[in-house]
């Protein structure tokens, strides 16, 4: 079946949600694989197993394919207490939702959307590290398609 721009294939949609995982915060973004952008949704308030239900909720709503989550790392690219969190709520969304989760480098998200005055910086670095999955994915694609 041809597309109706470029005469390729018909491509589907697919839906992510984001995560910038914190200890009492947790920025939410989606987007989607066709416009390869994302938008802030929300930020949840809330501590360890608190945060499921509106999460639950978000998921219902947007019914993604695949959920992102962003991984913080020392400037070195050490882990530390935080990326052993943020792995543990990984593998929650994984039990839970039974999607896909990816997992994305967070160094210096947030400071990089409070530079450009983001209201809600924990939703906008939650879209940023959308954004930035879907960029290296794209990269990936392109590699794999010149080898």
């Amino acid at each position: 079946m041809s597309g109706v721009l470029g005469g390729g294939p018909y491509v589907s949609a697919q839906t992510f949600l984001a995560f910038d995982y914190g200890v009492k915060r947790t920025g939410v973004a989606t987007g989607n694989t066709v416009t390869r952008t994302a938008q802030p949704l929300t930020t949840i308030h809330a501590e360890g197993d608190a945060r499921f239900p509106a999460i639950d909720r978000l998921v219902r709503e947007w019914a993604p394919q695949a959920l992102v989550v962003g991984v913080p790392f020392h400037p070195d690219g050490a882990e530390h207490v935080n990326t052993r969190r943020a792995r543990r709520f990984v593998r929650q969304l994984q039990g839970r939702f039974g999607l896909p989760v990816h997992e994305v480098d967070e160094r210096y998200s947030t400071v990089e959307v409070l530079a450009y005055g983001a209201r809600d910086a924990d939703a906008a670095a939650a879209a940023l590290l959308l954004e930035q999955y879907f960029s290296a994915e794209s990269l990936a694609a392109t590699v794999a398609s010149q080898s």
